[in-house]
């Protein structure tokens, strides 16, 4: 069997016809046989994907001839079968949900750290002033215990809208440090660099691309662990490889 092509990606902007959109990304999916799930709002995509090469660069080539999703960052991984078991393509308040309004992405994001400068500070424990790093995990704990970054801060959330709360309560612990916040492949990540921001912390990153794009420039270098999918492959290592031992495992969608 031919290998099946796996993207995962996202892009905040600004979309008011979401709604409008969402039957002919339908149907464009749906002809090319592709499964996963693509989610809509107001304030971008989210979606991952998985299918043929040729039929996932189509529809990439379809994503991308919206000029507001033209530059979108794209992440690939491979399997040996089919990981998601249907196709869903969703309207929702929010492509990720932080039930914060005053936090858009599409305005202005906070700064990105791109995986090789941040294994560059892991390695030398610092950043390029001098000041402590610390990696800062925006997922859920279950997640986490699948594999993070070493030392990581980790908020044990039950789901992302609580980085909020979590934040107010641990807001001290992150003085005088650059903090690094991360999450599978920068999506979530990138609402909570904002939140840091807005709750007056200074040195604030995202890293670019989350886990994902570190795994194809770092590898493993300071991570532990495999990363968690929302698919049937449940778990991927720094080599991009499925965790088959698990593959049989519960299917998720991404919403949150």
């Amino acid at each position: 069997m031919e290998p099946v092509l796996n993207i995962a990606a996202y892009r905040f902007a600004h979309l008011p016809d979401a709604r409008e959109l969402q039957p002919g990304l339908l149907q464009a999916a749906r002809s090319l046989d592709l499964k996963g799930t693509i989610l809509l709002a107001e304030e971008g995509i989210n979606l991952v994907l998985a299918g043929t090469p040729q039929a996932i660069s189509e529809m990439v080539g379809t994503l991308r001839g919206d000029s507001r999703l033209a530059d979108m960052d794209i992440k690939e991984s491979w399997s040996a079968a089919q990981p998601f078991r249907r196709l869903r393509v969703k309207v929702k308040a929010e492509i990720i949900r932080m039930n914060q309004p005053a936090i858009r992405p599409a305005a202005g994001r906070a700064p990105a750290v791109d995986p090789l400068t941040l294994k560059r500070w892991l390695d030398q424990g610092h950043d390029d002033t001098g000041r402590p790093v610390v990696t800062l995990d925006t997922r859920n704990g279950f997640e986490v215990d699948h594999g993070a970054f070493d030392n990581c801060l980790d908020w044990r959330l039950e789901k992302f809208s609580d980085f909020p709360q979590a934040l107010a309560r641990h807001r001290d612990e992150l003085t005088g440090k650059t903090v690094v916040s991360y999450c599978t492949g920068g999506i979530r990540c990138e609402k909570a660099a904002i939140a840091l921001q807005d709750a007056g912390i200074a040195n604030v990153h995202q890293l670019d691309g989350g886990i994902l794009r570190y795994f194809e420039r770092a590898g493993a270098h300071h991570f532990r662990g495999r990363c968690f999918v929302f698919d049937e492959r449940v778990a991927l290592a720094p080599d991009q490889d499925a965790d088959a031992a698990s593959a049989a495992r519960r299917q998720r969608c991404i919403t949150e």
